[in-house]
């Protein structure tokens, strides 16, 4: 969600601009773009014009047109007006996120980094274990987006001083890098770099090298190879636009099937980083309108399917065990398309 790139080589300001224009342009994206913005310009400084983009995106969100995850949007919101002295607001934005008991972890993890970032450790320790206990709850292998529940509430437990619990030992597991978790999360850490020892300022880059790794590691997104998925509704509108495409998707069973097979193709061949992205006509004719062809010409639609990944619009396949299929029946995968 947030760039991850030092401000003295990129203008965030214009980089917050930048988007609020592509936004304009596709209007579906708007929520992710001005996200984006946001978040270069709380990197700008400019904390009041990241509100006020919050404050855009909620006031938005209408039964007609909802927002995809307005918890995530209050949650960031919240998050930045602590840090520009909007301390009451923020923590009473904070228990509405709570209260709401959002399923996507981000905003769990949001607000409780901000109690944590302001020494509200016991607030930071319960907001994270109320999202582990509504989306962890007892899985052995939790979805990877729940993770940094896990992480985050170790650290805290750390700082607290507590014994380790079952939690703490899954996040032990998860975690893959190098340096473990304890040694991560250790208080004495911060001690350490006021060191005068050289060996103990050594091994601290070790461990702020791991971490950050971890931290790249999480924030990369290679450009992914995505299969362009129609819906059903969509499929059918499609063709019966553009009869001639008919060819390239005889029936809809028959596309779903040639994307999962695809994908398992691409996967035995060593190619990273798969993953399939929804179209939908209106934006297929909009973008057959920007390169001025038709939109029955059959070589548009890879170049569609890679323009809506640029956009980050693409899902990863396969999906992470035990979450929905990609096809959108909501069933898990190992038991749609999967098995």
């Amino acid at each position: 969600m947030r760039p991850d790139t030092p401000a003295e080589n990129v203008d965030h300001a214009a980089e917050a601009a930048r988007l609020e224009r592509t936004a304009g342009l596709y209007p579906e994206d708007a929520e992710a773009l001005l996200l984006r913005a946001a978040a270069h310009l709380e990197l700008s400084g400019d904390r009041p014009a990241a509100t006020r983009l919050y404050d855009r995106l909620l006031s938005s969100d209408t039964p007609s047109a909802p927002l995809d995850n307005p918890c995530l949007v209050r949650a960031l919101k919240a998050s930045n007006l602590w840090e520009y002295d909007h301390e009451a607001e923020a923590r009473a934005i904070i228990d509405g996120v709570r209260m709401a008991a959002p399923r996507d972890p981000a905003p769990w993890v949001i607000v409780a980094e901000a109690l944590e970032s302001h020494d509200e450790l016991e607030a930071a320790h319960e907001t994270f274990t109320e999202g582990a206990r509504l989306l962890v709850a007892d899985a052995a292998r939790p979805p990877q987006p729940t993770h940094p529940l896990l992480y985050g509430r170790h650290r805290v437990r750390r700082m607290l001083g507590l014994e380790h619990d079952e939690w703490d030992a899954l996040a032990d597991t998860l975690h893959s890098m190098p340096v473990s978790l304890d040694e991560l999360h250790d208080p004495k850490r911060v001690w350490s770099l006021g060191s005068d020892d050289p060996a103990d300022l050594e091994a601290e880059i070790s461990r702020l090298r791991a971490e950050l790794g971890a931290y790249r590691q999480a924030l990369s997104r290679p450009f992914p190879v995505a299969m362009l998925h129609w819906p059903a509704g969509e499929l059918a509108e499609l063709t019966e636009a553009y009869p001639s495409l008919s060819a390239e998707y005889p029936s809809y069973d028959d596309h779903l099937a040639s994307i999962e097979a695809a994908l398992r193709e691409l996967a035995s061949s060593g190619t990273p980083n798969l993953g399939v992205v929804p179209g939908t006509v209106p934006s297929y004719e909009a973008f057959a309108a920007s390169e001025g062809a038709s939109p029955a010409d059959p070589t548009l639609l890879p170049q569609y399917a890679t323009t809506l990944a640029a956009r980050g619009l693409a899902v990863t396949w396969p999906p992470q065990p035990g979450t929905a299929c990609w096809c959108g029946s909501q069933q898990p995968y190992g038991e749609c398309h999967g098995a």
